[in-house]
């Protein structure tokens, strides 16, 4: 078996171009596809379970292309003709995604709409990027894979840093706001642009990479198996070389510690670093010792709770009973279309009891209801919820969404009827207490995220500089982790939003030594007919954790006390996604490297 030749460094750019296109698409998908359902109108509780299908999808699609991959041979190459397929369905999904609220489909409609566009993107995206690690296993030696991998890590994060950055760019150029329902233009035009970034990628890749013929490639890869024996998945991963089991060990530990990073890194920032209020959100009601939670509640046609927060009935206003729709005392709206608002800072003006009343004011104030000067108070006002009206004998419907049609009524879409109410007393209030997304420092928050992820992104692309250096693999691997580990660790103790960007910088370490390590080790301990075959099945180490994670993420959370507001404390979750970095880095030093040619024929 001849070696493989060193390839010059514009070779080993083109085999990993594409993955700038590709990478673009996964970033505007991992920083904006929950920003789009919540805008369609799905239940922000409801997003994290959504997270489940990108990695479930790849967890199921990488295997199989790999396999497939390896048995193909056709005019268009080897790896080249999924490439191509994978990045077309992606270019065309891309465009229809952050169209999903402007199709004319009813929410729940337009909610399953983008779901399946989300399950076709992410598939269509693991079929695009899992060829470029195949391409540089096929034609880069043993020598070059590092440096190999370690630009396929800088394309990567440079297509990260541009997928961040495109809403913000072109917010200077388009509007950043939408009729209700609908994705802002600085979204869907990020998405268009990355896909005919994604489109010319593809084509360069094409133009550039010539794959080899199936003889020359027995020449550097070894014979190709007879056509009687042709392994299944299962019998593969039997015959995995140790290092695959290893080196997935330090992936488990890895990936499940960036999906909590991914997805409480918002959270975390904004009580910690931004102050973020917290607030009592209604999520449901307990009849008879029965929960029932969701965050729409009617009686009747009239709304008691709505999108998790008390409806306002009326209010006793110096003893006398009111039913305004909007009031002002001394200037400052308290309550808008029979909802309590909230201040600049985005708190609760007014706190609802258990009871559902609340006191809105005290005396020697000046009220204006429905736009008309009332009265000066001079005892005070009480706010009654709809809650507290609610009489024996109701029944109560449920919905899990509501839109309001601009009449006062409403579009119920996925309802159940509750038990009728026996008495007052049989029916209470459940609560929760969250940080206050709506709030101004929430918002300031998810934008420095963003900034923060770009950050983390420059950060990967300097360090896979250096880590190409490094002659020890398993030291710059184990070192760069447990870099990352300080990184995430840290955040917990800083609070000033400035600083945070040295955490996320650290954190950017590891990120790259994740990209480029891993599959440069593996590759190297493999050869023969099946390597698109193993990088597929080794992609389920990044896909597994993460499906594990998301689903023993709230568990966790739990085990937390709360902060002292009374949110969450979700900060302990990048300390928990530091702690399984540090295991990672210390698991780095049970690899033993080997390499395929020194493997004996199986």
């Amino acid at each position: 078996m001849k070696s493989k030749p060193d390839l010059g460094f514009w070779k080993l750019w083109n085999l990993s171009f594409g993955f700038f296109g590709v990478q673009i698409a996964y970033a505007l998908q991992s920083s904006q596809v929950s920003r789009i359902f919540s805008t369609i109108g799905a239940d922000p509780h409801d997003l994290s379970y959504f997270w489940i299908l990108p990695p479930l999808m790849g967890l199921i699609v990488q295997p199989i292309v790999g396999l497939s991959s390896d048995r193909t041979w056709n005019r268009f190459g080897r790896r080249l003709p999924y490439l191509l397929f994978g990045a077309l369905v992606a270019i065309i999904v891309m465009c229809f995604l952050p169209n999903s609220g402007s199709l004319g489909l009813g929410v729940s409609q337009a909610i399953i709409f983008g779901l399946v566009m989300l399950m076709f993107l992410d598939t269509s995206i693991n079929m695009a990027m899992q060829p470029f690690k195949m391409l540089v296993g096929d034609f880069v030696n043993e020598k070059q894979k590092g440096l190999a991998y370690s630009i396929q890590s800088f394309l990567c994060n440079a297509g990260s840093v541009v997928g961040y950055i495109a809403p913000i760019v072109l917010a200077l150029f388009l509007s950043n706001t939408a009729p209700a329902g609908e994705v802002p233009p600085t979204v869907t035009w990020a998405f268009y642009i990355g896909a005919a970034v994604l489109l010319l990628c593809v084509v360069y890749t094409f133009a550039k990479v010539k794959e080899m013929p199936p003889a020359e490639y027995a020449l550097y890869q070894g014979a190709p198996e007879p056509k009687g024996d042709k392994p299944g998945l299962i019998k593969l991963l039997v015959r995995a070389p140790k290092v695959f089991w290893t080196v997935g060990l330090v992936q488990f530990f890895c990936w499940a510690g960036f999906l909590y990073m991914w997805t409480y890194s918002t959270d975390a920032i904004a009580g910690h670093s931004f102050g973020a209020p917290a607030e009592q959100r209604v999520t449901g009601v307990t009849i008879d010792g029965k929960a029932y939670d969701d965050k729409y509640l009617f009686n009747g046609r009239r709304p008691v709770i709505t999108d998790g927060q008390l409806a306002i009935a009326g209010f006793y206003i110096d003893g006398d009973w009111a039913e305004p729709r909007t009031v002002v005392i001394d200037g400052d709206t308290l309550i808008r279309d029979r909802q309590i608002v909230r201040d600049a800072a985005g708190s609760l003006k007014l706190t609802p009891a258990p009871t559902g009343k609340v006191t809105v004011a005290e005396a020697g104030r000046t009220i204006v209801i429905d736009g008309y000067p009332a009265m000066s108070v001079a005892s005070g006002v009480e706010a009654v919820s709809e809650m507290s009206l609610i009489e024996p004998g109701t029944a109560l419907t449920l919905a899990h969404i509501a839109r309001p049609d601009g009449d006062g009524s409403y579009t119920l879409e996925q309802t159940s009827t509750l038990p009728e109410i026996d008495s007052p007393e049989s029916i209470s209030v459940n609560y929760t207490t969250v940080l206050n997304a709506a709030s101004k420092q929430y918002q300031d928050a998810g934008d420095w995220n963003g900034v923060l992820l770009a950050i983390q992104a420059v950060a990967a692309v300097l360090w896979a500089v250096v880590l190409s250096q490094f002659r020890n693999r398993r030291l710059g691997y184990s070192l760069s982790l447990l870099i990352g580990a300080l990184g995430f660790i840290s955040v917990y103790f800083i609070t000033s939003p400035a600083l945070l960007s040295v955490s996320y910088a650290l954190m950017g370490c590891a990120w790259a030594a994740m990209l480029a390590m891993p599959f440069t080790i593996l590759t190297n301990a493999l050869s023969g007919s099946h390597i698109g075959t193993y990088l597929g099945l080794f992609n389920c180490t990044i896909c597994i954790p993460q499906i594990i994670a998301a689903l023993c993420g709230g568990l966790v959370l739990h085990c937390f006390p709360p902060a002292a507001s009374g949110a969450p404390l979700t900060v302990a979750m990048l300390v928990v996604a530091g702690v399984l970095l540090l295991l990672g880095s210390a698991a780095v030093w049970n690899i033993r490297e080997t390499f395929g040619s020194q493997q004996p024929a199986r």
